[in-house]
């Protein structure tokens, strides 16, 4: 069995680091300031009394201290209504493994993890944006395509 932790306050840099890997599939990850960016807010979110951010992580088997694997959950709250009398939302994001660790269910360890922790906050719409290779992980815990109807705007720095 995976043994999971929760991510705190001196996994930050990992945090970082897995979340490069991840992002590199679809563009330059270069050190922007993005990384000291990031690093705020995990500490920031991670600080608050009744933290909306949750990692779960799992620990490199070599005993490096570097982590293998780890997943970000967002909660957010926004009006209530019919359908979601909470007003609370989750968002899952970062879900990574470090290539070396790959294939061992550390992923699916820490998705278990992050559904126990959104099922005990009674948070029971949750949204991910998947790549092609987690499609497969995702469905298994009830997760479903969407139409389109998502719009963005992005404005450049």
């Amino acid at each position: 069995m995976t043994e999971i932790r929760f991510a705190g306050p001196g996994d930050i840099d990992e945090i970082v680091r897995l979340r490069g890997i991840m992002l590199s599939q679809w563009m330059d990850t270069a050190d922007n300031g993005w990384h000291a960016d990031t690093a705020a807010v995990i500490a920031r979110r991670l600080a608050e009394p009744e933290p909306s951010m949750v990692i779960p992580a799992v620990d490199a088997p070599d005993g490096s201290g570097a982590l293998a694997a780890c997943a970000v959950g967002l909660v957010d709250e926004r009006l209530p209504s019919p359908r979601n009398r909470s007003g609370r939302f989750g968002l899952v994001i970062n879900v990574v493994t470090d290539p070396r660790w790959r294939r061992r269910g550390f992923g699916r360890a820490c998705m278990d993890a992050l559904m126990d922790w959104y099922e005990a906050r009674d948070v029971r719409i949750l949204e991910l944006t998947a790549t092609e290779a987690g499609e497969g992980l995702y469905r298994s815990f009830g997760f479903e395509r969407l139409g389109d109807a998502v719009m963005m705007r992005r404005t450049s720095f």
